[in-house]
């Protein structure tokens, strides 16, 4: 059987619903770092394989944008392109829990909430690299572009 596997980093385009209402990214991802990709990308990417499918059979992709942030990294870029003081507040996984209880989502939601920052702060995310470029014929995406 004929296979080609695209694996998607975060999606850059989530990063603005990691602030809540006071413009505070907040969760446990300490210093760590993610080298999220914009949907737009993804899109792309995965077009510039339909369109020759034969050409990335037995393939594996990792779809990443062109640089791994930390989240007061990209709290920056946001307060600077949006114009208004974003920060990001590391928060212990206790914490987390804690704060993302209130939204009543199933147990199951909450764990893959919390478990997506640990990755950021383990930088099981932050690996850049070049297959969104080789698929489209272009650069990622930066979140500076994206926010433009």
């Amino acid at each position: 059987m004929a296979w080609t596997f695209v694996r998607n980093n975060l999606y850059l385009d989530f990063f603005l619903f990691l602030a809540g209402e006071d413009d505070v990214l907040r969760g446990p991802a300490g210093e760590g770092r993610v080298a999220a990709v914009a949907q737009d990308d993804i899109a792309a990417a995965l077009v510039g394989i339909l369109e020759d499918p034969t050409a990335h059979v037995s393939q594996t992709y990792s779809l990443t944008g062109p640089a791994a942030l930390t989240l007061h990294e990209a709290a920056e870029v946001m307060s600077e392109r949006l114009g208004k003081a974003f920060r990001f507040q590391d928060e212990t996984i206790e914490e987390a829990y804690a704060s993302r209880a209130s939204y009543g989502a199933p147990s199951w939601q909450v764990d893959a909430w919390v478990s997506t920052y640990s990755a950021i702060r383990n930088s099981e995310l932050a690996g850049v690299t070049e297959h969104v470029e080789r698929l489209t014929g272009r650069a990622p995406i930066s979140l500076s572009e994206l926010l433009a």
